[in-house]
C-alpha cells in the first residue's frame, strides 16, 4: 500500500517510528511531515496528505499533531476524506470497520509512540464492514 503521512512539530518521533514500521512491512510512504521540533503550522502538513487521498495517489493517510484535532479538522475539509482522531487501537479499528476512515489522526501529546504504531497496524489491517454502515458513510460527504 501507499501511505501518505504528515505531521507538525509535535510528531517527528512518531512519524519516524511509523515510517520505519510501514517500510519494514513493505509499504511505500509519501512523507509530508516536518522533521523539526520548531513550531510549524499543522495545515501545511495536513493538506498534502488529504490531496494524496483525494487524488488517489495514496491508499491511506496518517496525520499527527499535538492533540490530533487541528490536523484532523484540516484534512476533513477535503472531499472523500474521512479522518478519524484515535488515541487507542480499538478506536482505530472501529473507525475503519464502521466509518471507512481513510486517514488516521494521532494525538502525539496523548499517546505513546508504541500506541501510535499499534494504531497504525490495526488501522491498516482492518476492513470496512459495509452493510448498515455503508449508507451512513455515503451521507458524510457534503457534495
Amino acid at each position: 500500500m501507499i501511505i501518505s503521512i504528515g505531521n507538525d512539530h509535535a510528531g517527528p518521533d512518531y512519524k519516524n517510528a511509523i515510517i520505519a514500521f510501514l517500510e519494514e512491512n513493505g509499504h511505500t510512504v509519501i512523507n509530508h511531515g516536518t522533521d523539526t521540533f520548531d513550531s510549524v503550522d499543522y495545515p501545511d502538513f495536513g493538506h498534502p496528505v488529504a490531496y494524496d487521498i483525494e487524488s488517489k495517489k495514496a491508499d491511506f493517510g496518517i496525520v499527527i499533531c499535538g492533540s490530533g484535532n487541528g490536523i484532523a479538522m484540516t484534512v476533513n475539509k477535503h472531499q472523500d476524506v474521512r479522518a478519524a482522531l484515535c488515541w487507542i487501537k480499538e478506536i482505530a479499528v472501529l473507525a475503519r470497520q464502521h466509518n471507512d476512515a481513510n486517514i488516521l489522526s494521532i494525538p502525539a501529546r496523548y499517546t505513546s509512540v508504541q500506541q501510535a504504531v499499534e494504531m497504525v497496524a490495526a488501522f491498516l489491517t482492518t476492513s470496512f464492514e459495509g452493510g448498515r454502515h455503508a449508507n451512513r458513510v455515503k451521507k458524510i460527504a457534503s457534495k
